[in-house]
């Protein structure tokens, strides 16, 4: 592993002052000022300029006044795509846990798979001079990127493993996708269709896939794929089952993106009388309980969310102290088999 000193330095060492801006856009301090606070002051084009200027350069108006506004708070901002979703909730809990025993407190924002959205709330959190960030992915978009690369504050980036602006803990989705594609070719499974939602947006669903992907591929084998238009839930499993039957007729196995649809169309294969998995075998994601509570019980891959929630809470908490820290964590996963393959 390597250490987090040299991503540290790929970032910026302090933050983008509004006299920068002023400077890049070519106006005063009190016009960008203006432009920001009080918009309807100033001409809506020369606003538009140093509108694209504060992205382009990720200047963040600091929200805390007076006295206070080089200090840190004792809030740590955390950014997750869904709380719906008792994947982020379990994670959101051990990063809780963790920071409240130490005396911070949690800013938490959801981003409903919106990478637009994500830069908006890093732009808010940031102003309160947050004592770092945590956010749920590697992918952000330029603006925020550019936000993060101007901040020197720790930033923690969870889910999945790669090339971070800071710190990462998280687990190797492609390598999921593998280890449940070659557990469904040993069970004597040849078709196998692999399905997701909104995949452009749940984009570690692609990577599962494309691990899926690569080990039917390795076999000789077509790996056809369903992307839904709804995210996973227990009506888009049975309707994905419906789809698959008429698209695949020949498919034996379901390689689902998610526990939610995994279970939903195992109940709605019994409904349809047929078995499971002696008819179509059903594999899931993630190791949720209600996949665990069905008959037959689901085979899916557990992720450890709340121990890599205390992990990562861990690791910042390490690098706010002035300690050392290893740039990336790999949490690692676990084949759950059940009946359903």
């Amino acid at each position: 592993m390597s250490n987090a000193s040299s991503s540290r330095r790929r970032r910026g060492s302090a933050r983008t002052t509004l006299t920068q801006v002023a400077e890049a856009a070519g106006v005063s301090a009190i016009t960008v000022s203006r432009a920001l606070n009080t918009p309807e002051r100033v001409n809506a084009e020369t606003r538009r300029h140093i509108l694209a200027t504060v992205e382009r350069l990720g200047y963040v108006p600091n929200l805390v006044a007076g006295s206070l506004a080089s200090a840190s708070s004792r809030f740590i901002a955390v950014i997750v795509p869904s709380l719906a979703n008792a994947v982020f909730i379990e994670v959101i809990q051990g990063l809780q846990e963790t920071f409240e025993a130490r005396g911070y407190q949690i800013l938490l924002g959801n981003t409903d798979y919106d990478l637009d959205r994500e830069a908006q709330l890093v732009r808010t959190f940031l102003g309160w001079s947050c004592s770092a960030l945590v956010t749920a992915g590697l992918r952000h978009s330029e603006a925020c990127h550019n936000l993060l690369n101007g901040w020197d504050k720790p930033i923690m980036e969870m889910m999945e493993l790669g090339e971070a602006l800071d710190l990462n803990v998280g687990l190797d989705h492609a390598a999921a996708g593998h280890c449940m594609a070659r557990h469904l070719l040993q069970r004597g499974h040849r078709q196998i269709v692999y399905v997701g939602g909104r995949m452009a947006k749940d984009y570690r669903a692609g990577l599962r896939y494309a691990g899926h992907r690569e080990e039917l591929a390795a076999a000789g084998l077509e790996a056809p794929l369903i992307d839904l238009e709804r995210l996973g839930s227990l009506e888009a499993g049975a309707d994905a089952l419906d789809q698959v039957l008429e698209t695949h007729p020949r498919a034996d196995a379901i390689h689902f993106a998610n526990d939610d649809l995994a279970t939903g169309a195992l109940l709605h294969a019994q409904r349809l009388g047929l078995g499971v998995p002696k008819d179509i075998a059903i594999a899931g994601f993630n190791g949720l309980p209600l996949g665990q509570h069905v008959t037959p019980r689901l085979t899916t891959i557990r992720s450890p969310r709340h121990r890599m929630g205390r992990l990562a809470a861990d690791r910042l908490l390490t690098r706010l102290d002035g300690g050392s820290v290893s740039v990336r964590c790999n949490v690692g996963f676990s084949l759950l088999v059940g009946d359903s393959t």
